[in-house]
C-alpha cells in the first residue's frame, strides 16, 4: 500500500481517522495521526497501515481537515 500525500484514510461513521500531517511528510521516521473515540495518538507507518488494514478504513474526510492532511 503506497501512503499518497495528504490523503486521509478513516470511516466517517465510527468517526475514526489515520493520516500522516504534512509536516512529517518526506521524514526519515514519520509519525502519523490515529483518531478514535474522541482521542488523538501518534503512531508509527507501520503501525498506521496496520490499522488501516485492520479497521479497513477507505479514503475519507475528516470532520475538520477536510480531503487532505496537507
Amino acid at each position: 500500500m503506497r501512503y499518497e500525500s495528504g490523503v486521509i484514510f478513516g470511516d466517517n461513521e465510527n468517526q475514526e481517522y489515520v493520516y500522516m500531517p504534512g509536516s512529517e511528510i518526506g521524514v526519515d521516521s514519520p509519525m502519523c495521526v490515529y483518531e478514535s473515540d474522541g482521542r488523538r495518538l501518534d503512531v508509527n507507518l507501520y503501525e498506521a497501515l496496520r490499522l488501516i488494514r485492520v479497521r479497513a478504513l477507505r479514503h475519507a474526510k475528516h470532520p475538520v481537515l477536510g480531503t487532505s492532511s496537507c
